[in-house]
């Protein structure tokens, strides 16, 4: 094998046997996946695979966490680079799979490693603890799952006492072999020391013409060393090549959310159309609709209840709210007992007091609406502070930008904004003040009074024509 570049290796950390390095791989370049997006950053419930995969990894404690790029590695790093806790391994050619663990090792500290996949998104955290706590000693562990259909899957092959001898690729397999149902995951936990002195000695005399690092596995054996093994469900090391894989993952990803939602006593009325791409907090008596997508960090309180087919991305949503269908929420606080839309829209910065309104077609931006405030339908609401009580009319609009500047509103309570009216801020309405149907209100609306703001003459052209479409030539 080509030895690894190691003119970037950090300094090796306090030598410590205990210590765990994760070798994720993530080189391959996925060309089934028909896409210029490298295969690890393909999307499972709205994050890259590589992303799940990470996130598990850092619930083992990890001295370090190492990254194999090849395919694209310069798009895979960008993606991660706010993370500063992962060291990057370049495989400059795919070799096969103990290749690339050869091009991470000399970035490890002395210790444990313990070898993940890239697009392998749905391994658990509690799996790979088990993996890890399984190998002590000079021990290497591997985690196994049983297949009806193990096709295209390594073989794990057992003696007579059930004791693993080797691992036999499908391609290499005998017909008797190829009838086994226990299949090798990739996943793998070995010594550091032990793989440097096991790695050198793979060989590529095999159908893919690779490396693999299972070889390892009889190597084990012949130093006489026991091979532990982990059992977990298949669908935990399942890995991704096209975008039909893609989907099926992401179905169960989701089903698993679905599922764990239920058990905390969520009312989903399809489990299988709901889609979770963040984190979602819930209090008790929750009701959630079909289709209804969560991104970012949502929180749902008591009693909520979310219509069909709405997208709600960081919001934190209060005691007995109504979201009705096809509403899209984005970074806003919702308070106590209001409800909204249908076909509403709340965009960022948005805060809704207390038993607020937001009808049909309503949409708000940077815009904070105090208790008991209603806007039925047809409005834009931006850059606006209202007060509580305010009834604000079919057609109104806060005419909140220049050009080039934006500029508040501001409503007083019990403000009664009339239809079609135009609020051109900078501008304040006063407490109690009554603005008539179709104005536009550019000064200062005072307090108890009513502002009206038309034009003064209306007239009507006689004889005017429609105009008609002129013929192309």
């Amino acid at each position: 094998m080509n030895a690894p570049d190691t003119a970037s290796v950090p300094a090796v950390a306090t030598a410590d046997s205990h210590a765990l390095n994760v070798i994720i791989l993530a080189a391959g370049q996925g060309k089934r996946m028909n896409s210029r997006l490298p295969k690890v950053l393909q999307p499972i419930a709205g994050r890259p695979m590589l992303g799940h995969v990470l996130d598990a990894a850092r619930t083992l404690g990890a001295a370090r966490i190492i990254v194999v790029h090849g395919h694209g590695g310069d798009q895979v790093q960008a993606a991660f680079s706010r993370e500063t806790d992962i060291v990057w391994a370049h495989q400059a050619e795919q070799l096969g799979t103990g290749h690339a663990v050869a091009q991470a090792l000399p970035f490890c500290t002395e210790g444990m490693a313990l070898v993940l996949y890239g697009d392998c998104p749905l391994i658990t955290a509690p799996t790979l603890q088990q993996l890890v706590a399984s190998t002590q000693g000079s021990t290497l562990s591997v985690l196994t799952a049983h297949l009806d259909t193990p096709t295209g899957y390594g073989r794990i092959v057992r003696d007579g006492a059930g004791k693993v001898l080797r691992i036999v690729e499908q391609k290499d397999a005998s017909p008797e072999e190829a009838s086994i149902r226990e299949i090798n995951t990739g996943f793998v936990a070995a010594p550091v020391e032990k793989l440097g002195d096991w790695l050198p000695q793979l060989r590529n005399a095999n159908a893919q013409g690779e490396y693999y690092l299972t070889d390892v596995i009889a190597m084990t054996v012949a130093d006489g060393l026991e091979v532990a093994t982990r059992s977990c469900d298949h669908w935990e090391a399942a890995g991704v090549n096209d975008k039909r894989q893609l989907a099926e993952l992401e179905r169960v990803y989701q089903r698993r959310a679905a599922d764990q939602l239920l058990a905390r006593g969520v009312t989903l009325l399809d489990p299988s159309r709901f889609d979770l791409r963040g984190t979602l907090q819930c209090g008790k008596d929750v009701e959630i609709d079909v289709n209804v997508i969560f991104e970012g960090d949502v929180v749902l309180a008591d009693g909520v209840r979310i219509g069909a087919n709405c997208v709600i991305r960081n919001a934190v949503i209060g005691e007995g709210v109504i979201i009705k269908s096809h509403t899209v929420i984005e970074d806003s606080i919702i308070g106590k007992g209001s409800d909204v839309g249908p076909f509403a829209r709340l965009r960022p910065d948005t805060v809704l007091g207390e038993k607020v309104h937001i009808g049909n077609f309503v949409e708000t931006k940077k815009a904070r609406l105090g208790n008991g405030t209603k806007a039925g339908h047809l409005a834009y609401l931006g850059d606006a502070v209202i007060g509580e009580r305010v009834n604000v009319s079919a057609g109104v609009i806060t005419c909140n930008y220049d050009g080039a500047n934006k500029f508040v509103t501001t409503i007083g309570d019990d403000a009664f904004i009339g239809t079609d009216s135009q609020l051109v801020a900078p501008v304040i309405i006063e407490t109690g003040a009554y603005i008539a149907a179709g104005s536009t209100i550019t000064k200062t609306a005072p307090a108890d009074a009513l502002t009206i703001c038309r034009a003064r003459e209306q007239k009507s052209i006689s004889g005017w024509k429609k105009p008609v479409k002129q013929p192309k030539a």
